[in-house]
């Protein structure tokens, strides 16, 4: 991947970890440019804006407060992990579940 295929996508990775509503707005854009860089990116967030509001409704239901601060931070290091690796310019997968997002995801982008 170029330097200038980083940078042109740079914009919408960061886009896509913010909110649920800036990974679609990501997705659509990315449509016409098909940026790999952005695409990457995108499939991350996606599978992290869904898995935790899955297992946030699951997490929800127990009454813990160790529970619910645990489950908060783990997904606020994972989302730090993606963004830093977007501003970075670097292609890394989030840590254990990263490959999993991008197989299940791979038709984003293609």
């Amino acid at each position: 991947m170029t330097e200038q295929t980083i940078q042109e996508g740079k914009t919408l990775a960061l886009v896509s970890y913010i909110t649920l509503i800036g990974t679609l707005i990501a997705f659509f854009m990315n449509r016409d440019s098909r940026n790999p860089f952005t695409a990457f990116h995108t499939r991350q967030a996606l599978g992290l804006w869904l898995l935790q509001m899955a297992l946030g409704y699951v997490v929800g239901g127990f009454d813990s407060w160790m529970l619910t601060y645990s489950f908060w931070i783990f997904f606020i290091v994972l989302f730090l992990y993606g963004v830093l690796g977007a501003l970075s310019g670097k292609l890394n997968s989030v840590p254990i579940l990263g490959p999993f997002f991008q197989k299940l995801f791979a038709s984003i982008g293609q």
